[in-house]
């Protein structure tokens, strides 16, 4: 299956951004998909997982601000950032985490003011 990130851009400290993960194909049966992202001159991380039953898993530097969802109908995936900060800067690529999927285009994501 084929991933396509969308839904960044400029967004002021303390703002909100949704970004969406729309899939070529059904994502109902793939177990693990997830968030990642990679900030200038840093290595890439992820930042949220979630399984097909809805269990979710965060890096601690987003615990409380940022929610993935996935919405199997729809074949897309979700990563809602609330209360950004400007080191949440970064190219977002959403990925399937198991079984292994590659890497796509990402999405950038530039908070400030």
């Amino acid at each position: 299956v084929q991933l396509q990130a969308s839904g960044g851009g400029l967004v002021q400290p303390g703002g909100s951004l949704t970004l969406s993960c729309a899939a070529s194909g059904s994502i109902s049966s793939i177990p693990i998909m997830g968030w990642y992202r990679q900030a200038p001159g840093k290595e890439r991380e992820m930042v949220a997982i979630i399984s097909n039953m809805g269990s979710t898993g965060y890096v601690d530097s987003v615990k409380g601000r940022f929610t993935i969802s996935r919405d199997n109908a729809k074949n897309t995936f979700y990563l809602q950032m609330n209360v950004v900060k400007p080191e949440d800067t970064a190219v977002y690529y959403c990925k399937v985490v198991f079984p292994p999927g590659p890497w796509g285009l990402g999405t950038l994501v530039t908070v400030s003011s």
